[in-house]
C-alpha cells in the first residue's frame, strides 16, 4: 500500500501517466486481437491445405477461381502417379456484389461432389442439427459466423442469391474459413454458379459438369509439393498448388502485416514508457530529502532502488489493466456491429491479454531502472542539505 501512495502523491500526474501507458495497451490489445483473427484464419488454411493439393484453372480472385474447370478432368488426375483421390469442389462469393473492404475472409458458398469422403482431414461438425448428406439438395448447413446475417435457424428457410434453402445443420465454431461458408449440394452450387456466366457461355455446357477446383489427395508416404509439381508437369493446362505454395504466398504476407500492425502498437507503448522515465525522474527529485533520512537511518541502495522500482512497476501494471480492459471492450463493441454481415474482425486472446498486461509491466519497471538508480546512488548527506 506504500507504494501505490507513493505513485499517487501527485495525482494528476500519476493519471496522466498511467493514461499514457493506457493508450499503448489499447492500441497493442486492439492491433494485436486483428492480427490474432487473421492468424487463426491462416493457421486454418495451413490445417486443410497441409495434406492435400489443389487443382484450379489458373486464374483466382479473393482466393476463389474465376474460371471454371470440367469435373472430367478427375480421371485425368487421378491417372497421375501418387494420387489417391480426386474430388471436385465449388467455392464462389455469397454475395453477388465482390466487396471493397474486407478484412480475413469473406461469406462463400462451398459445395464438393462428396468424393472426398474418407480422405479430407478437416472436418467441420455441427452444432445444432446435421451434416448435409450426399446430393441432398434444396438444403445448406451455415457456417457459425454468418448465421445472423441470414437469420438463420435449423428447420428453418434462408434465401441464397434469390433462391430458398432448408436450413439442416449450423456448424461449430472453428475460427477459420469454415464459420463464413454455407456448405450446398454440387448440383445446387452448380445452377447457381452457372447463373453468374455469361449466356453464349451457359448454353454451350453442362452445368452440373462444372467445378471451381479439384482437390487431391495423395497416397500415404507421398509428398503433396511433390504431387504438385508432378500434376503441373504432365497436366500443363492445370494449375496444382501445395501446401509451400500457401505458405509462401499467404503466410509470408501475414507475417509483413502483423509486424507493421505490432510496430505501430509498440511505438504507443514506447512513448508511455518514456513519460513514466520522466514521472519517476521528478518524483526522485521531489523526495530527495526523503532518500537522504532513509539512507542515514540505513537504508541499503537494493532496498532505495526496489522501492522505485516498484513504484513503477505498479504505473505500468495499472496501465496495462485499464488497456486491456477498454481494448477489450472496444473490440467486443465492434465485432458485435459487425456479427451482422457476418465478419467479426478481432479476436483477443489469453495469450494477448496475458502478454499486453505483462509487456506494460516490464517497460514500467525498465523505465524506472534508471531514476531508481539515481536515487539510490545518491549521497545522503547531499540528498539531506536539499531544499
Amino acid at each position: 500500500m506504500r507504494f501505490v501512495r507513493n505513485v499517487f502523491r501527485r495525482k494528476l500526474r500519476a493519471f496522466l501517466t498511467i493514461f499514457g501507458i493506457t493508450i499503448g495497451v489499447l492500441s497493442l490489445v486492439v492491433m494485436g486481437a486483428m492480427t490474432e483473427k487473421l492468424t487463426l484464419l491462416v493457421n486454418g488454411g495451413v490445417r486443410y491445405y497441409g495434406d492435400k493439393v489443389t487443382v484450379t484453372s489458373g486464374s483466382t480472385l479473393l482466393g476463389l477461381a474465376t474460371n471454371p474447370l470440367s469435373s472430367n478432368r478427375i480421371s485425368d488426375l487421378e491417372r497421375v502417379p501418387g494420387v489417391a483421390r480426386a474430388s471436385a469442389s465449388l467455392g464462389m462469393l455469397l454475395d453477388k456484389q465482390i466487396p471493397t473492404v474486407s478484412f480475413g475472409n469473406i461469406p462463400t458458398i462451398n459445395a464438393s461432389d462428396g468424393r472426398d469422403r474418407g480422405y479430407e482431414t478437416f472436418i467441420v461438425k455441427m452444432a445444432q442439427g446435421r451434416e448435409l448428406r450426399p446430393g441432398e439438395d434444396g438444403k445448406v448447413t451455415v457456417g457459425s459466423d454468418i448465421v445472423n446475417k441470414l437469420s438463420a435457424t435449423v428447420g428453418g428457410t434462408v434465401k441464397i442469391r434469390d433462391k430458398k434453402f432448408e436450413v439442416v445443420g449450423i456448424a461449430e465454431k472453428t475460427l477459420t474459413a469454415p464459420d463464413q461458408a454455407v456448405v450446398m449440394s454440387m448440383r445446387d452450387a452448380q445452377d447457381l454458379y452457372a447463373d453468374t456466366l455469361p449466356a453464349a457461355i451457359r448454353q454451350s455446357i453442362d452445368p452440373h459438369k462444372l467445378a471451381t477446383s479439384i482437390v487431391v489427395y495423395v497416397k500415404p508416404g507421398k509428398n503433396p509439393d511433390v504431387i504438385a509439381r508432378l500434376i503441373n508437369h504432365e497436366i500443363p493446362d492445370l494449375k496444382a498448388s501445395g501446401p509451400t505454395d500457401f505458405i509462401t504466398q499467404i503466410v509470408a504476407s501475414l507475417s509483413t502485416l502483423n509486424a507493421i500492425i505490432i510496430g505501430i502498437a509498440m511505438i504507443s507503448l514506447m512513448v508511455g514508457g518514456l513519460s513514466v522515465i520522466n514521472t519517476m525522474t521528478m518524483a526522485v527529485s521531489e523526495r530527495t530529502r526523503e532518500i537522504g533520512i532513509r539512507k542515514a537511518i540505513g537504508a541499503s541502495n537494493g532496498a532505495i532502488m526496489r522501492q522505485f522500482i516498484a513504484e513503477a512497476a505498479i504505473i505500468g501494471l495499472t496501465g496495462g489493466l485499464t488497456g486491456l480492459v477498454l481494448g477489450w471492450m472496444f473490440t467486443s463493441v465492434v465485432n458485435a456491429a459487425m456479427e451482422v454481415s457476418g465478419a467479426p474482425l478481432f479476436l483477443v486472446t489469453a495469450r494477448l491479454a496475458v502478454g499486453s498486461v505483462l509487456f506494460a509491466t516490464v517497460l514500467g519497471v525498465l523505465s524506472g531502472l534508471y531514476p531508481a538508480w539515481h536515487a539510490a546512488n545518491m549521497n545522503p548527506v547531499e540528498a539531506l542539505r536539499h531544499e
